[in-house]
């Protein structure tokens, strides 16, 4: 059994906080008269009616009522019950139920997860202890390893998601609700590679930490939110490697944690400093013979406990003292994507950079080109929908300009960077339908070809800048005499060490390039200006390593650059102008409801202030997604309104 306490959530700007908190700590069931406890030990007190009735899960409630329930339960032969101190039951929902979760979704709802051993199937069901009464329950699929354990996490965007622990190191985590209603569907997120010998799991809500048991070995942190690495953390070990005989049960306290340490008899508790777990206290539990499961809740300084004994199969109650000083989390804004392209075709870290083209007559049907550098170029509609592939090669980045003349035809043309052969190759695109054909490539001296931006001063004539690992950039001016496709150096420049994203403003005639590792650097786009670039942005506080996509919105009073800073899967909106002003912070988060995951480790952008029509009236950003999820698979792209990041921001 895991925790029940309900952090408070931080807000975004596009989802208000659901979840009500009371001006006041409520009152805590009477679930210790006779308990003593001291500095080193605990003695719980047998609750009486687990003597009566044969209980798999108990969970007291964050709200209980005056003389009314103020827990859930779970047993195989009654199901899930809302029961008051003395046992009397005031709602149930047959089935036979293992394991039991809940969070306080506002101050009317709950939510509830079990295990039915009837169905065979997860469930979530939601509960009101004013009305007494239980919604239709939510029916996950019936998973394809066994259930031993489930845990809700319920992120800044008041999105529910359920963790179900299973057999052999198997996991998966479902997107169940939205705000305060559960979804018609499950949504499978992603699968997770657990501890093979993992029993019991609890979330952090507010630090998006998933605790996982591993039988033998110890305690591990996993990160809850599936926009990142899953890379797992050690809470403690058993000994000799740590202070544990065993790791049973695990519940979340403000700020900390509880680990059940079942073999001494024992409740350890953790303080979170940083990113580490420090040993804080520990209690001996005195009377009881195998604690195993524990449940946790929140009364201003007090902690309720509810301990399962496996010896006895009895619950036991018990209370301690838990005082922490809340600490400020530095909230990144957080807008929602409306849309996502069909797959890239290869597996694996494939999707890179996309580039949009906007259609001379008709604005909504322009499309965005992007990269498979596996593969070649995709071609997609305003909806995301793919209307062209090329299987042109290794194209890592791409971008296009309008009006080059080849031979008697003007065309608009797109360029890619070929890593295969270290060459740039050149596609037509029809100006009337947006069609690609492919002209073929043009050699480079680069060695490790990488990013690339296009550039034109003066209509027809464009200019295309390739760079290299080593951060040499080339600049070149494409010729179409005699409809031979050709390309004259006009210079070389150079950053101290790898670039990748890149972006030329044609009507101020500055190029942006990003070096991965360092910052944001300007210079003048004229080939003739002998300049060294200059500091946009540096890595720091807000901007971080890798430094990705680079895409400049140009708007009727104000222009804006948007940067991929790839280090904590956000992205930074500057003025377009010196001094660069910092205009703030994003993150493009789940759309829960049309079903688009949210948007992280970016490698390319693009973006555009063209009146698209429809949504897109003031423009479109579009974003490569570095791990898809909902379900998870091969990566694609998504589209957010540019309205929407405007009003977040505040911006012109």
């Amino acid at each position: 059994m895991k925790s029940v306490f309900m952090f408070s959530l931080i807000a975004s700007v596009i989802v208000p906080l659901m979840a009500c908190q009371p001006s006041t700590p409520p009152t805590a069931p009477d679930l210790v008269s006779k308990e003593k406890a001291d500095a080193e030990s605990l003695h719980p007190t047998v609750w009486p009616v687990s003597a009566k009735r044969r209980l798999e899960s108990v969970a007291l409630l964050s709200q209980p009522v005056d003389k009314g329930p103020d827990r859930m339960v779970a047993s195989l032969s009654d199901g899930l019950q809302l029961l008051d101190t003395d046992g009397d039951a005031y709602a149930q929902l047959p089935g036979r139920m293992t394991s039991l979760d809940l969070r306080t979704l506002d101050s009317q709802t709950i939510a509830l997860a079990s295990f039915d051993r009837q169905r065979l199937q997860p469930l979530v069901v939601l509960a009101s202890p004013t009305t007494q009464q239980f919604s239709s329950p939510l029916l996950l699929p019936t998973p394809a390893f066994g259930v031993e354990d489930l845990c809700f996490y319920r992120d800044t965007q008041n999105n529910l998601f359920l963790f179900l622990v299973g057999e052999e190191g198997r996991g998966e985590q479902w997107l169940v609700g939205a705000g305060i209603s559960l979804l018609v569907e499950a949504k499978h997120v992603r699968d997770l590679s657990l501890p093979p010998s993992a029993t019991f799991c609890a979330v952090d809500d507010q630090q998006a930490d998933l605790f996982v048991n591993e039988e033998g070995v110890g305690v591990w942190r996993y990160p809850a939110a599936a926009e990142t690495d899953p890379i797992r953390l050690p809470i403690d070990l058993l000994q000799p490697f740590g202070r544990l005989h065993s790791a049973a049960d695990i519940a979340v306290v403000p700020g900390g944690l509880l680990i059940l340490d079942g073999e001494q008899q024992s409740l350890h508790a953790y303080q979170r400093q940083e990113a580490q777990w420090q040993p804080f206290s520990s209690w001996k539990l005195n009377g009881l013979a195998e604690p195993e499961q524990l449940s946790v809740q929140m009364f201003g300084e007090r902690v309720a406990l509810m301990i399962s004994d496996d010896r006895d199969e009895q619950f036991y109650q018990a209370q301690l003292t838990w005082t922490h000083q809340p600490k400020l989390i530095d909230s990144v804004i957080t807008i929602l994507p409306q849309q996502q392209t069909d797959l890239v075709v290869a597996e694996g870290d494939a999707a890179d950079d996309p580039a949009i083209w906007v259609h001379p007559s008709d604005t909504s049907k322009s499309l965005v080109i992007g990269t498979d550098k596996k593969y070649g170029l995709l071609v997609y509609d305003l909806r995301g929908k793919e209307v062209q592939r090329l299987a042109s090669g290794d194209l890592n980045n791409v971008d296009l300009r309008k009006g080059f003349r080849l031979g008697e035809q003007t065309i608009d043309i797109a360029v890619g960077t070929k890593r295969n052969d270290n060459s740039l190759a050149v596609f037509a695109i029809e100006p009337k339908t947006g069609r690609l054909r492919d002209l073929g490539t043009l050699p480079t001296p680069l060695n490790d070809i990488y990013g690339i931006c296009l550039y034109s001063p003066v209509a027809g004539e464009i200019h295309v800048l390739p760079n290299d690992k080593d951060g040499r950039v080339l600049q070149y001016r494409l010729h179409g005499d005699n409809g031979e496709l050709k390309a004259e150096l006009l210079r070389e420049f150079s950053v101290a060490s790898q670039p990748e994203g890149c972006v030329a403003d044609d009507q101020n005639h500055r190029l942006y390039i990003g070096e991965e590792k360092h910052g944001v650097w300007t210079l003048s786009a004229d080939p003739a200006q002998s300049g060294k670039p200059e500091p946009v942005m540096s890595v720091g506080e807000q901007l971080k390593a890798d430094v990705e996509g680079i895409g400049l919105y140009q708007g009727k009073s104000k222009s804006y650059l948007v940067i991929s800073s790839q280090g904590d899967d956000s992205y930074v909106v500057l003025e377009a102008e010196a001094p660069f002003r910092f205009r703030g912070k994003f993150q493009v988060g789940m759309n829960a409801l049309a079903g688009i995951d949210g948007v992280s480790e970016t490698d390319g952008l693009e973006v555009s202030s063209v009146n698209f029509g429809g949504e897109y009236v003031d423009g479109l950003l579009v974003l490569q997604d570095g791990r898809k999820r909902l379900p998870q698979g091969k990566q694609n792209f998504k589209y957010v309104h540019w309205a929407v990041l405007r009003d977040a921001l505040k911006l012109q």
